[in-house]
């Protein structure tokens, strides 16, 4: 059956899918997918808002029915057009140009590993700035505590010696 012999409420019952292939078969090229939905679209007399709500439908309905192929870059055909051997190298030449985007994904990972050792370093620096920190604390208070004891130890001196001086004046 072809658009063309079809009438309007025939266009407007009909599966967005069934649309999408009879254009496809009609035409005999490949579409990219806003531009499909785009002619499904205008064929069905759908509103925007509708495009819009059954957008999601279409794309689902085109992945699993198996008449359709995705050739990449968002472009679909129907698989009876290609040979496996065509189909496999249809996609994977369309698979390399990502590929320089997968470089440039794989160079910017290791730019953010890099940058992740970069704050690491940054923040051991601070570590151990802090310990040094912490370290000339703990040995300024030892200090302190020395000089504490040594006058303490000053201060039993002169009391004991003290003591001494009243057992020999008792003595006497």
């Amino acid at each position: 059956m072809k658009i063309a012999d079809m009438r309007k409420e025939e266009l407007a019952e009909c599966a967005m899918v069934e649309l999408a292939y009879l254009l496809m078969q009609e035409k005999n090229e490949a579409y990219e997918y806003y531009e499909l939905i785009n002619e499904v679209a205008t064929l069905k007399g759908m509103s925007k808002t509708e495009v819009k709500e059954r957008m999601s439908f279409l794309y689902t309905d085109l992945n699993i029915d198996g008449r359709f192929l995705t050739l990449g870059d968002n472009r679909w055909g129907l698989r009876s057009w290609y040979p496996l051997e065509q189909v496999e190298e249809e996609i994977t030449s369309s698979v390399a140009k990502p590929k320089k985007k997968a470089k440039a994904l794989a160079l910017d990972e290791e730019d953010d590993l890099l940058d992740e050792d970069f704050e690491e370093d940054e923040f051991e620096d601070l570590e151990d700035e802090l310990d040094e920190l912490s370290q000339e604390e703990d040995e300024d208070e030892e200090e302190e505590e020395e000089e504490v004891f040594k006058d303490q130890d000053t201060d039993l001196d002169d009391f004991a010696e003290g003591d001494d001086e009243e057992e020999t004046e008792e003595e006497e």
